[in-house]
């Protein structure tokens, strides 16, 4: 890790010894930032941002450029592979992610093609490229894709989902069919994954936004295990450096044993989970990613300084914590309270790593 400056969130991550904690937040390339604002205001649109290299470029490095954070992470959307599979992503005002076609039937699914990273997502691995060129080893890049369940429960209800009840039955009624989506979607997001990390990713996670919304045996059998699927596919090292692994599922407090059973190198967590029981049950297995409210964000940094001392003081002594979110950073925070957060990490983490 010589050519980086600064490489504790891969340390961190290794669960290898820090000076501090490292920090970055989920979606920090985003609204909030006026600077992005002009920029997606330039592009027009969301999928021309995405879809643009050097546009994506510039929104990921800007917050980088306010704030000491110690990753930066390249500037997507998880919905890039059901696109390239010729679903129509497009995105309505206010309403979100949108598909012109959907999974339907047995037929659509055995229809779907697992698309090439080099001929379909290229603009992606572009901006990978463009981004590591351009950090210049200040910090590491984390590369990311959507999990294979996250991304059906889009593909199959046409857009986002209160109820999930489209793809839900899908499961219950026809779950070979489900079966084989998830199998070729856990397959697409290992090609799209390894693409970034030879395209210069330094990192990788996995969102599982959705796996909170289903029971128990559902999510071993339609989301975990094509999670594992994933991490058995991907580079683990490039150059002579491990390549860590992060998963994360959105309300999956009850499930971080069998997550860090599969071999991932940090399990992110949300805001609900008890950050010290949540070291407890994982041990020295994997690394923790998390776990601030994003809501506290809508105070005043001493709020959020005092939050920020109460997580830390949970996890306690000793490396294997990445601070951040519990989930994505909201449009309407001011920067200033982003700052405090990462200072504030900085500042009262160093007494956990002498």
């Amino acid at each position: 890790m010589s050519e980086l400056k600064n490489d504790r969130y891969l340390k961190a991550l290794l669960r290898q010894p820090v000076d501090r904690t490292p920090v970055w937040i989920m979606r920090q390339a985003g609204r909030y930032l006026p600077e992005y604002r002009e920029v997606r205001k330039e592009a027009g649109d969301f999928m021309t941002l995405c879809s643009t290299p050097e546009l994506a470029c510039e929104v990921t490095l800007q917050p980088l450029r306010r704030f000491d954070l110690d990753a930066a992470i390249l500037f997507s959307d998880i919905l890039t592979i059901p696109d390239a599979m010729g679903l129509g992503l497009y995105f309505s005002e206010g309403e979100g992610p949108k598909f012109t076609r959907t999974i339907d039937s047995a037929s659509d699914v055995n229809n779907l093609a697992i698309p090439d990273p080099a001929d379909k997502l290229s603009y992606v691995t572009d901006a990978v490229s463009l981004i590591r060129k351009e950090l210049n080893g200040s910090v590491p890049l984390i590369g990311f894709a959507g999990s294979p369940w996250t991304l059906a429960t889009y593909m199959v209800e046409g857009g986002s989902s209160k109820t999930f009840s489209k793809v839900k039955a899908l499961l219950f009624e026809d779950p070979a069919s489900a079966h084989t989506l998830m199998s070729k979607l856990a397959d697409s997001v290992a090609l799209y994954l390894n693409a970034q990390i030879e395209a210069g990713a330094q990192a990788v996670m996995v969102f599982d936004s959705w796996g909170g919304a289903l029971t128990t045996p559902h999510y071993k059998a339609f989301s975990l295990a094509y999670m594992q699927q994933i991490v058995d596919q991907l580079i683990r090292e490039k150059d002579g450096q491990k390549i860590p692994v992060v998963l994360f599922t959105k309300g999956g407090g009850m499930w971080l044993p069998e997550i860090a059973d599969t071999g991932c190198d940090g399990v992110g967590l949300d805001w609900s989970v008890d950050i010290n029981i949540a070291r407890q049950q994982i041990g020295d297995r994997a690394a923790l990613q998390g776990n601030m409210d994003p809501a506290i964000m809508a105070t005043n940094p001493e709020v959020i300084r005092q939050e920020v001392s109460r997580i830390l003081a949970d996890y306690g002594h000793g490396s294997g914590h990445v601070f951040n979110l519990g989930h994505g950073i909201t449009p309407n925070i001011k920067p200033d309270n982003v700052a405090a957060l990462v200072d504030a990490v900085h500042e009262f983490s160093a007494q956990y790593h002498i």
